[in-house]
């Protein structure tokens, strides 16, 4: 007889750009990757997809905990090229729906979550910001790359997320300055809990998770419900409107292009 965790849900293999792996605990390992097992170039297809992914990972209650990763670097290379037009109106109300959809439903994960970064998060470290605890290989690097670097507003969760987990001082600083900072600088700030020896972060939050996975599942679930709650508020009340504004910039950054 097989057991129903033992069946692959549908969206296990829906996003191109994420790798799921459940184990019999109910572990379920989220690695962000360019569909071969290589680091990610992160797409328009990969933003569309991880909304759905996100929002099945949230529903699915056969997972107990809930590990982000990513292939060699965790997020380190984004096409803009593959987004079109984002000075079009069209064209970006699609980019802040999606947006707001992703943080939301990575937001509506119930179970504890563990962000394992190893290499570069450049791209999107916000999703990992959402985990509970975040582990990084000691040669992990954080980054804005995609936002006030390349000229537009970090208005898509980032600066919610960062300046909620490390202070808003600290935020802005390291939004408005395209300089990496180290796993141990991110610890210093409290961003990061625990630095690792290189490619032992995963491995580390699976012991983690075996700890919490002696719990009653209702004190997991509704730990993280807990816990979460108040960096949500802020992600539905600020998401929007930063949103809004990335693509007031996004169109002003076109405009500058052909002129």
């Amino acid at each position: 007889m097989t057991h129903h965790s033992d069946i692959k849900p549908a969206y296990f293999t829906a996003a191109r750009g994420l790798n799921l792996e459940r184990d019999a605990k109910g572990v379920l390992l989220v690695t962000i990757n360019d569909g071969k097992g290589g680091p990610i170039t992160f797409t328009a297809q990969d933003h569309t997809e991880f909304t759905e992914a996100f929002y099945r990972i949230a529903q699915d209650r056969v997972t107990k905990v809930v590990i982000l990763t990513g292939a060699t670097d965790y997020m380190a290379q984004i096409d803009f090229s593959t987004f079109g037009n984002v000075g079009d109106p069209d064209v970006w109300s699609q980019v802040h729906d999606e947006g707001v959809q992703i943080v939301e439903n990575i937001a509506n994960i119930r179970v504890p979550m563990i962000a394992a970064i190893e290499g570069r998060a450049h791209i999107h470290s916000e999703y990992a910001l959402m985990a509970n605890v975040i582990i990084a290989g000691e040669s992990a690097s954080f980054s804005d790359l995609p936002h006030f670097a390349g000229g537009i507003v970090p208005g898509d969760g980032i600066h919610t997320t960062w300046s909620y987990r490390a202070g808003p001082g600290r935020a802005e600083a390291f939004l408005l300055n395209p300089e990496p900072i180290s796993a141990r600088t991110a610890k210093d700030w409290g961003v990061v809990n625990e630095v690792v020896a290189d490619g032992t972060a995963v491995a580390r939050a699976r012991e983690l998770a075996d700890i919490w996975l002696a719990k009653p599942e209702v004190t997991r679930r509704n730990t993280r419900i807990h816990f979460v709650q108040p960096l949500k508020e802020r992600l539905v009340r600020e998401t929007g409107y930063g949103l809004a504004l990335e693509g007031a910039s996004a169109a002003a950054l076109v405009k500058s292009f052909s002129q």
